[in-house]
């Protein structure tokens, strides 16, 4: 049998727990041959707090761990007999539906991309309603024309004297309204 990715439903919060859990039950086991990677998929995010950039880990699928095995009636049980962990998700309750590798190459290259290059934790679209919370426009409200991720800048419609006026901030000066 081929390896395969799997997706387990974890208690939400715990997911390191289970992963850490899994490898420790695995090695005990002697099965290491019948697994291959085990990951809690989170992604670096970078958020404004007190005027200065502070980057932190986000979980994108939180309370899913995935896991790649062969999947077996030993392998089975060994994951399901882990604390925390609710199943697996897809397939049947006695025989789980793999992940299409499609898929698993998705999640896998949105792991890679995470690491390289944060992304902004509050996600801005064209026409959302912002409000003003830092510089000469503080507390005005502005409809979000236009989002630069990559310089985390907001081109924002301002009303003053009752005409639009385009403003360029930065992610920290503007908080969804």
């Amino acid at each position: 049998m081929s390896m395969r990715w799997y997706v387990i439903h974890a208690y939400s919060g715990f997911e390191g727990q289970v992963k850490r859990s899994l490898e420790d039950r695995i090695k005990r086991a002697g099965l290491e041959d019948q697994f291959g990677m085990i990951l809690v998929p989170t992604e670096e995010v970078v958020e404004m707090r007190g005027g200065q950039q502070r980057k932190s880990e986000r979980k994108f699928f939180p309370g899913y761990v995935l896991i790649n095995m062969e999947m077996t009636d030993e392998t089975w049980h060994l994951v399901k007999s882990v604390p925390k962990v609710m199943g697996f998700i897809g397939g049947t309750g006695d025989r789980p539906a793999p992940v299409p590798d499609s898929q698993a190459q998705v999640i896998l290259q949105r792991l890679e991309e995470g690491g390289e290059k944060p992304r902004p934790k509050v996600l801005y679209e064209p026409g959302e309603v912002v409000r003003v919370v830092d510089g000469p426009f503080t507390d005005f409200n502005g409809v979000v024309e236009d989002v630069d991720y990559d310089k985390s800048r907001v081109k924002v419609s301002v009303l003053i004297f009752g005409r639009s006026t385009p403003v360029d901030l930065e992610f920290s000066q503007v908080e969804k309204g």
